[in-house]
C-alpha cells in the first residue's frame, strides 16, 4: 500500500496533529470527540493527559458507524506543558501569556503527550475495540525571558493558541535552549512511538 493511501481516522482538532501525521504519510479524517476536560481533584498531570486521551478516542469511536469501525483505526491524543506538577493551558490574554512565559524563563519544564488509538476487535463478532495507549514525557529547558521579548511574542500573533504560551516549531524556537526527549511530542504528536502504536493495528507508515 502506498503511503499516501493510508488513512486512520483522528478525534482531534489540533492542525499541528494533522500536518505531523502528513509527515508519516498520512491522510486523517477528522472525527468529532467532544469531552469534558476539567481535571478532577487530586489528578496528576500524566494521569489527567491520559483520561482524556483515552475518553477523546473513545467518544470519537462512538460516533462511527459500524463499517467505519471495521475498516480503519482512531487515534487521539492529549499534549500538556506542566511546569511544578501544574499544567499550563492556552493564554486567554496577553497578562496570561506574560505570566506563563515568565514562570518558564530561565527553567525546564515538561511537555506530557497521551495518545489513545482504537481499533475493531480481532474477531468478527468481538464488539468490544482494542485499545492501547501511552504517554510520552518531553524534558525543555529555556533561557531566560525578557518582558520586552515575551510581550513582542504576544504581538506576533504565535502563542495565543499555544499551550505554555510558546510553539517550539515557531517562532518560540529562539527561547529553547535544549530539549530531552520527543521534538514532535513538544509539538503535539510523538511520531516514533505513535508510529510504533499504529504498526500494531496495521498501519505501518513505511509499508510499501
Amino acid at each position: 500500500m502506498a503511503a499516501a493511501s493510508i488513512d486512520l481516522y483522528l478525534a482531534s482538532s489540533s492542525p499541528r496533529r494533522r500536518e505531523l501525521l502528513a509527515q508519516l504519510g498520512l491522510r486523517p479524517k477528522r472525527v468529532v470527540a467532544d469531552t469534558d476536560e476539567t481535571p478532577t481533584p487530586g489528578e496528576t498531570p500524566a494521569a489527567y493527559v491520559t483520561r482524556i486521551a483515552q475518553a477523546k478516542a473513545r467518544a470519537g469511536w462512538a460516533s462511527l458507524r459500524a463499517p467505519e469501525r471495521l475498516s480503519l483505526p482512531l487515534l487521539a491524543a492529549d499534549t500538556a506543558v506542566v511546569v511544578d506538577d501544574h499544567i499550563l493551558g492556552k493564554p486567554v490574554d496577553a497578562e496570561r501569556a506574560l505570566q506563563m512565559l515568565a514562570l518558564l524563563s530561565g527553567r525546564s519544564h515538561s511537555v506530557l503527550t497521551a495518545v489513545s488509538i482504537l481499533s475493531a476487535g480481532t474477531t468478527a463478532h468481538s464488539q468490544a475495540p482494542r485499545e492501547r495507549q501511552l504517554l510520552v514525557r518531553t524534558d525543555v529547558q529555556m533561557r531566560r525571558i525578557t518582558r520586552h521579548e515575551a510581550l513582542a511574542y504576544w504581538a506576533s500573533g504565535e502563542p495565543r493558541d499555544k499551550a505554555g504560551a510558546y510553539a517550539l516549531q515557531g517562532r518560540g524556537a529562539v527561547f529553547v535552549e535544549a530539549i530531552c526527549g520527543s521534538y514532535s511530542n513538544v509539538v503535539g504528536l510523538p511520531l516514533f512511538e505513535t508510529a510504533r502504536l499504529l504498526r500494531e493495528h496495521g498501519i505501518d507508515p513505511l509499508a510499501g
